[in-house]
């Protein structure tokens, strides 16, 4: 969808999409090189909600973060870093330490912060899937949007 927004736009951008679902920070770390290897100009990092679902420590969560956001620096992309929440029955311990991680790094790293990839789409259903957590097709229109949001000051045409 971002792919269609953008070149509806006329905006001259490939996008592609690294992501794996069910996935964790540390599996986005086993793959890690791969994405800089395609020597992106701007990565969205859209990862932990799955490290928060499994209940994983926040400090794992954080460092593997932190270790991406800096190799995709160190290769020469600008970082949009998509926040993310977790479900209400975590408790607000665990939800504050979570949603902590992403404006923590955001502000250390200077790299663009999404407060909440899910804006707009979390909690409708009519816009997720039965799963009540991952968006469906009308919800990530609001994901594009919101992703766009971050995106279009980044870009030219």
């Amino acid at each position: 969808m971002l792919q269609a927004e953008l070149d509806k736009q006329g905006y001259r951008y490939r996008v592609v999409n690294a992501g794996v679902g069910g996935d964790t920070t540390g599996g986005g770390v086993a793959r890690l090189q791969s994405g800089v290897d395609l020597h992106p100009e701007i990565v969205v990092l859209e990862l932990g909600g799955n490290d928060g679902l499994r209940g994983l420590p926040m400090d794992s969560m954080q460092a593997n973060l932190e270790e991406m956001i800096v190799a995709f620096q160190k290769g020469g992309a600008r970082v949009i870093l998509a926040g993310m929440t977790l479900p209400r029955n975590f408790g607000p311990d665990y939800i504050g330490a979570f949603e902590k991680v992403y404006p923590t790094l955001a502000a250390k790293h200077k790299v663009t912060l999404i407060p909440f990839f899910l804006e707009g789409a979390a909690g409708k259903p009519e816009l997720n899937l039965e799963d009540g957590i991952h968006p469906n097709e009308a919800g990530y229109r609001f994901v594009t949007a919101n992703v766009l949001k971050y995106l279009e000051p980044m870009i030219k045409k």
